[in-house]
């Protein structure tokens, strides 16, 4: 019975690391996408793949290399697919859908929320979430295929930038970036700036720090200054 029992184990846990190891690669090779923009067909991706990886982790009577080959294969038809849809507008609308206006001009589309079975207590909690409490400052809102609402508001009600008051603002010479992390100089992100470790440790120095290990976090600014913080 010990014996049946441990071999039950180790085998759980070979399946569960190969496993893990293959949904690993995959979603790498599945992209972001899948994360960050989750439309019908990538929900439905997601929960499938995550079905077929617990079957082959939980249940004994399903041939493991099996269910692997149906793992790697359901991530090709993904791929295959998001390929497809790159490449043709038609299989993007078919797959992904398309944006739908559901308030126009001010009005609200009632024959489009009908279609896309949204009511008006889940608009005003979408509008809400776009800081937006109340329809009739709405110009157009569009749903987007991954569900989110995008909203454009009317003129009165759209913020105020610096350029309708003429204020001058300063060019932006870099991209904000941690250049210090935990005592620790992130040469990447130091060589995409175009900058290096000299220009640092002089940067530090007129700040009285002789060293990036005495640093707990270091940002470059927009301008070039440099933003840190101390241990």
């Amino acid at each position: 019975m010990n014996g049946y029992l441990q071999f039950n184990f180790w085998e759980m846990i070979l399946r569960t690391t190969i496993t893990f190891l293959v949904l690993l690669t995959l979603a790498r090779l599945l992209g972001e996408k899948q994360i960050g923009h989750l439309t019908f067909f990538d929900y439905v991706t997601g929960i499938t793949i995550g079905s077929i990886a617990a079957e082959i982790v939980v249940r004994r009577d399903t041939p493991f290399f099996n269910g692997i080959i149906s793992l790697i294969w359901w991530a090709i038809l993904a791929i295959l697919i998001s390929y497809l849809s790159l490449k043709s507008s038609k299989a993007r609308i078919m797959m992904d859908g398309q944006p739908k206006i559901i308030i126009k001009q001010g009005k609200i589309m009632r024959e489009t929320l009908k279609s896309t079975r949204l009511n008006l207590d889940d608009l005003c909690m979408m509008l809400r979430e776009k800081d937006v409490f109340s329809i009739q400052d709405v110009h157009y809102a569009i749903l987007e295929p991954d569900g989110k609402i995008s909203v454009l508001r009317k003129e009165f009600k759209q913020p105020v930038t610096k350029g309708d008051l003429n204020i001058p603002t300063p060019n932006f010479t870099y991209l904000p970036a941690e250049i210090i992390s935990d005592g620790k100089i992130i040469k990447k992100n130091l060589k995409e700036l175009n900058l290096d470790e000299n220009w640092l440790q002089q940067e530090l120095n007129k700040k009285g720090i002789h060293s990036a290990e005495e640093v707990f976090y270091a940002e470059v600014q927009s301008d070039g200054s440099l933003f840190f913080d101390r241990y």
